[in-house]
C-alpha cells in the first residue's frame, strides 16, 4: 500500500537533522570545547651582550742579565696584535716593564738594551762591603721616563719587592718609578736594601719571582708570564751575582710554582744557561724571547678564545636573567567551571584581581 509523499519524507528529514540535534546536545552538556586555551609565556629574545676585548697583562719575571728575553716576547707579542694592556715586573723583569710602560716600543728598548753600559748602573760602595747601591739604577730608570711618577706611565706598571722587616710582598703601584724598580731589583748580598718610608726593600723574586698576582691587581683578564728565573738543574752558577740568584730562585721556587700556575699562558725562553751577569749574550737573549713568543702563540690565541667563550656566555646567561626579571608577568590563571564531560583539563580564565 503506497503511503503519502509527506510520510515517505519525514524519516529523512530526520536524519539530515540527527547531527545537528546532537551537537547541540554535547554543546549543552559539556559546553564550549573549542575555547583557545590562554597564552604561554614566552621567552624574551636577548641580543648577545657587546662585550670589551680582554685586558691582557704581561708579568715579567726577574733574572738579572736575562731578562733581555723580555724585550723579544713583547716585540712578538706586539707583532702579532697582542700588545699588553698591564705590566708587571719583579727584578729585571721590572727594569724593562717600567720602560715599556714609560712608552718605549719593542725596537727602542731593544736599541736601549744594546747601547746599555752595565758599568754606568753599578754603583758600587766600598762603605758596604762592596755592595752596589743602586741609586745609578734609579736615576737611570727614572731618566728613561722622563722622571714620571708609576701613575703617570702611558701603561698601568707595578714594580713587586720583598719587604725586607716581614717578607711580605710590596706591588708598587704610584710613586718614584727608579725607586720602585731599584728595591724589586735589589738582590739581596749584591745590592744594598733601599729604605722607602720606614721600611726597606730587598728583590721581589724571593717572595714573587714572576709577578702573575701584581698583573691581575692591575686588572688584566687574561695574563701571559714569562719565566726566565734560574732552576736548580745540577750546574754550579758562575760568580757571586750567580750563586746569590740561583739561591733566591730556589727559595722561591715552590712560591712560583703556584703563581705561575694561576698565570693562563707562560712563555719560557731557553736562557737558563745564560749568566746572571752576562751581559755580553744580550742579543741572543732578545732571539730566544721572540723565539719562545713565537712558539707559543697558538697556545695564546686557543686560550683567549676559550676565555672570551666562556666570558660571552656567562653574560649571555645574566642578560637572559635580567631579560626574564623584567618581562610582563601573565595575569595569574584559574580553572573554568566544568559542565560536563570532556573539558580541556588545562583550560583556564583569568583570575579577577
Amino acid at each position: 500500500m503506497n503511503q503519502p509523499a509527506s510520510r515517505r519524507s519525514r524519516p529523512r528529514r530526520w536524519r539530515l537533522l540527527l547531527p545537528l540535534l546532537a551537537g547541540v546536545l554535547l554543546a549543552a552538556c559539556g559546553g564550549d570545547n573549542t575555547r583557545p586555551t590562554p597564552p604561554q609565556p614566552v621567552a624574551p629574545v636577548v641580543p648577545d651582550p657587546v662585550l670589551p676585548p680582554p685586558k691582557i697583562g704581561l708579568a715579567l719575571g726577574g733574572g738579572a742579565a736575562k731578562g733581555f728575553a723580555h724585550i723579544g716576547v713583547i716585540k712578538m707579542l706586539e707583532a702579532n696584535g697582542l700588545a699588553p694592556d698591564v705590566v708587571a715586573g719583579t727584578s729585571a723583569g721590572s727594569v724593562v716593564g717600567a720602560l715599556y710602560a714609560g712608552g718605549m716600543d719593542p725596537f727602542q728598548l731593544q736599541e736601549k738594551a744594546v747601547a746599555l753600559d752595565e758599568a754606568k748602573i753599578r754603583d758600587v760602595r766600598l762603605f758596604s762591603g762592596g755592595l752596589i747601591q743602586g741609586v745609578a739604577l734609579q736615576d737611570y730608570v727614572n731618566a728613561q721616563v722622563g722622571k714620571r711618577p708609576i701613575e703617570r706611565l702611558r701603561k698601568p706598571f707595578a714594580a713587586v719587592a720583598t719587604r725586607l722587616e716581614t717578607g711580605e710582598r710590596t706591588v708598587f703601584v704610584r710613586g718614584n718609578t727608579g725607586q720602585a724598580v731599584r728595591a724589586s731589583s735589589s738582590v739581596p748580598g749584591v745590592f744594598e736594601p733601599v729604605t722607602i718610608g720606614q721600611y726597606q726593600y730587598v728583590d721581589g723574586g724571593v717572595v714573587s719571582p714572576v709577578p702573575v698576582d701584581a698583573a691581575r691587581q692591575l686588572g688584566a683578564d687574561f695574563v701571559i708570564a714569562v719565566d726566565i728565573s734560574s732552576k736548580a738543574t745540577g750546574k754550579r752558577p758562575d760568580g757571586m751575582l750567580g750563586i746569590v740568584n740561583q739561591s733566591i730562585s730556589i727559595m722561591g721556587q715552590r712560591l712560583g710554582e703556584q703563581e705561575l700556575a694561576r698565570a693562563d699562558v707562560v712563555i719560557r725562553p731557553n736562557v737558563l744557561d745564560y749568566g746572571s751577569a752576562d751581559f755580553t749574550r744580550r742579543n741572543q737573549a732578545i732571539l730566544e724571547g721572540e723565539k719562545a713568543a713565537l712558539a707559543a702563540l697558538p697556545q695564546i690565541r686557543a686560550a683567549l678564545d676559550k676565555f672570551k667563550a666562556q666570558r660571552l656566555q656567562a653574560a649571555r646567561a645574566e642578560a637572559a636573567k635580567r631579560a626574564a626579571a623584567q618581562a610582563p608577568q601573565l595575569p595569574p590563571c584559574k580553572p573554568r567551571p566544568r559542565f560536563g564531560l570532556g573539558r580541556d583539563q588545562g583550560d583556564c580564565i583569568p583570575a579577577a584581581n
